[in-house]
């Protein structure tokens, strides 16, 4: 027999509670409906006293007997002139019952009938009226017991204010700090955490408090709620998580009910974890300018407010939040003595993001040609759901390839993929398209190759995919945290590349560039407003730079520089571009063989990887010099793999041919067995 107990928020095995109880309860309703309207009391026949009294008073008949039992009435006649005996049977009104009795007590005594025999007919309103009275005391008693045993479930109307974050166990957590790469400061800060929580008596023997409160904030994606889970498993204490949204609801004071029901739960399972993921859902600064005081989610703040600060010294309770928006938070949130730690999940840099490679490539099967470095180098601005998500992406691919390993091709594909979204291989482009697509990526790329220094050509293609009609994928030589101004004027100038070309190989330019010059208007106006980097207004800054979120923090605000500022602004601002634009030009007029040959091969081949850019660029746009040089490489390539194979085969062959009474001991484990 099982003795596993069964699931109290299964309605199937609850007494009175599921199908049976619903099915029950519906019948009954049924039941009662049909008495209550359609209960006449005994009329279920419309038969009057005329059609009674009529035998009784006719000359045509003799009437014998007549027995009324209750509203049923049996007479026995004879017709005149004949010995034979009749009844007639017949329901009355019950109404009408009293009245008949009189009526045969009359015609007894004018000798109109011989004898009647009368029944007191049986009162069923009592028997109704009880019966309504024990049912509806019946229903409101299941009605009350159902609800009184769902109030306990969380999806039932009486749990609005109940907890509903969700707990797992010690054993439940297995994520431990080895499982989080790219973060190695973050795992040092919450390392201390980890020890207070494991060794509790330990500080406060000394009289250190630590931290009641951890904010994680940072980007999405780079591993918050990941880190919080680490150090539930590290400390091996119950996790409770929850989301900011989950503490509001339409019904006012509901939030701040969940809110204490979470944290005396969570004094109770001490020592424990208790994660509030997406925090400025409800801790959004106060008082912006629109809402009051009875807002569901300031009611909802200011409880998390009151418990933090109420909770005593030796708790051993850590709350953990994490936001993407920290500027948006009520400073109240991180004051000390609530969110008094503040812990910053920074994006990775090349090394960390190898470490997250090998992390999410564990459970993959990479072939020999896979560069992990190589791929952390190339996916700048990736964080680790987005690196997850790129090793993913390429076993799909190799799946779909039929393919018993993921090669570095699958995952350079899937690179593009993520950043570009699926290619359109199958959309027909026209000659002229196509030679416009291919000399507008030519510009982008060339000018790029001879500008920056610290980027260089990954993949060029014409083959549309997302929104684009062709793209040009570039990646750093080495991470950077700051642009210089060279920088930024390059990213300018490679912007302006592909509407340059188009104006001068083509003489003509189109709608393609449209995305290019939102960037490179982005760029330049950040130069001016946000870096001071122009000649004009060289450090200064103009604007507000604290991109303010509330509608009602902006209704008092001015603009902080004078309209003639502004004009210089935007003069500046086309000064840079144009003067931008010009070079770009100049750029591409004394490389117009290379444009011309990375075109003509773009619409040979639609796609051009790094390394053959390179040879492109390199020989100066001469394509027989290239195919030259690929026929060599392949020829090289096809030689090694065929003397690697014949090595192979050499060494098979010899571990096939040893002695088979050599000592067993002294063969390798993975040694073929010979029979």
């Amino acid at each position: 027999m099982d003795s596993k107990p069964k699931n109290r928020n299964d309605v199937s095995f609850r007494p009175g509670g599921g199908f049976i109880f619903y099915a029950i309860l519906l019948i009954i309703l049924v039941v009662f409906s049909v008495v209550v309207f359609g209960n006449n009391y005994g009329t279920r026949e419309t038969t009057t006293l005329s059609d009674v009294m009529r035998y009784i008073d006719s000359s045509d008949y003799n009437v014998s007997t007549v027995e009324v039992n209750g509203t049923k009435v049996v007479m026995t006649y004879t017709e005149k002139g004949s010995s034979v005996k009749k009844q007639l049977v017949q329901q009355i009104p019950y109404e009408y019952v009293d009245d008949l009795v009189d009526k045969l007590q009359t015609a007894q005594k004018q000798g109109k009938i011989e004898t009647y025999d009368y029944s007191e007919p049986f009162d069923w309103s009592l028997i109704v009226n009880i019966g309504f009275f024990l049912a509806t005391i019946i229903i409101v008693f299941m009605v009350f017991m159902t609800l009184s045993r769902q109030a306990k479930d969380s999806n039932s109307v009486f749990s609005f204010g109940n907890n509903r974050a969700r707990l797992s166990n010690p054993d439940d957590v297995k994520v431990r700090f080895t499982d989080v790469a790219g973060a190695d400061e973050e795992k040092e800060e919450l390392a201390e955490v980890v020890d207070f929580l494991k060794y509790p008596k330990k500080y406060q023997t000394l009289g250190a408090k630590i931290p009641k409160g951890v904010l994680l904030y940072g980007p999405p994606g780079t591993g918050k709620t990941l880190l919080a889970r680490a150090v539930a498993g590290e400390a091996g204490v119950k996790f409770f998580y929850i989301s900011g949204s989950d503490f509001v609801e339409m019904l006012v004071g509901v939030g701040a009910s969940r809110v204490r029901s979470l944290f005396a739960e969570a004094k109770k399972e001490a020592p424990s974890v208790v994660f509030i993921d997406e925090i400025d859902a409800v801790g959004r600064k106060r008082g912006a300018g629109l809402g009051g005081g009875q807002d569901e989610r300031e009611q909802t703040l200011n409880q998390i407010l009151v418990e933090m600060d109420g909770f005593a010294s030796n708790s051993n309770v850590i709350v953990i939040a994490a936001t993407n928006r920290v500027d948006v938070l009520d400073p109240a949130l991180l004051r000390p003595g609530r969110f008094d730690r503040r812990i910053m999940v920074n994006m990775p840099d090349a090394d960390g993001r190898e470490a997250i490679l090998k992390i999410h490539a564990r459970n993959k099967i990479l072939a020999d040609d896979v560069d992990l470095h190589e791929i952390a180098l190339s996916t700048v601005g990736f964080t680790g759901a987005d690196l997850e998500n790129l090793l993913n992406e390429a076993a799909l691919l190799a799946a779909r390839r039929n393919k018993d390993k993921v090669t570095m091709l699958e995952i350079t594909d899937a690179t593009f993929r993520v950043q570009m979204g699926p290619e359109k291989k199958s959309k027909k482009l026209t000659d002229k398209v196509k030679k416009l697509t291919a000399y507008h990526e030519a510009g982008h790329a060339v000018v790029l190759r001879a500008t920056s220094d610290f980027q260089k050509v990954d993949r060029v293609t014409i083959i549309p995919a997302g929104g684009a009609g062709g793209y040009t994928a570039y990646k750093p030589i080495e991470d950077t945290d700051f642009y210089t101004e060279k920088m930024l004027l390059d990213a300018i100038k490679m912007s302006l590349g592909g509407r340059a070309a188009e104006e001068i190989f083509l003489g003509e330019v189109s709608t393609g560039a449209a995305s290019d010059l939102k960037q490179c208007n982005r760029i330049a106006t950040n130069m001016i407003k946000r870096y001071g980097l122009s000649s004009k207004f060289r450090n200064m800054i103009f604007g507000d730079d604290n991109d303010e979120v509330f509608l009602g923090y902006s209704f008092g605000q001015v603009q902080s520089y004078s309209d003639s500022t502004a004009a210089a602004i935007d003069s500046e601002i086309k000064s840079i571009i144009d003067k931008c634009y010009e070079e770009t030009k100049r750029i591409l007029t004394e490389k117009k063989a290379i444009v011309e040959g990375l075109a003509k091969r773009l619409i040979e081949k639609n796609t051009v990887d790094g390394p053959e850019f390179e040879k492109i660029y390199e020989a100066d746009g001469d394509l027989d010099v290239v195919n030259s040089e690929l026929a060599e490489e392949k020829a090289q390539a096809e030689a090694k793999k065929a003397e690697a194979t014949k090595a192979e085969e050499q060494k098979s062959g010899e571990t096939g041919g040893k002695d088979s009474g050599d000592d067993a001991g002294s063969e390798p484990i993975d040694a073929p067995v010979t029979e």
